[in-house]
């Protein structure tokens, strides 16, 4: 009787235990998340305002896009030969 009832305590015991791990692993990862999400847009202060507003526009990334080279790669892409799909059965 008392193995039984230790054991049962034991069960109650692990599956509350996984309990608070997962709630705490969850509350964790919203936090983390949270923050990466607040770095993320922080990207925008008032200089950068105040260079669109003079601008028109702005750059975050000072890596321009090469539009020719994009243009070139869509066209090799597009000029490819594709399989013919497979007969249904």
């Amino acid at each position: 009787m008392t193995d039984a009832l230790s054991l049962e305590l034991f069960w109650v015991g692990f599956g509350f235990g996984l309990g608070v791990m997962v709630i705490l692993a969850r509350v964790s990862l919203r936090l983390r998340r949270s923050r990466q999400v607040e770095e993320k847009t922080q990207i925008l202060d008032d200089q950068a305002v105040d260079r669109i507003i003079r601008q028109g526009k702005i750059s975050i990334n000072e890596d321009v896009l090469d539009l020719k080279a994009i243009e070139d790669e869509e066209e090799r892409f597009w000029s490819e030969n594709w399989d013919e799909p497979e007969e249904a059965w």
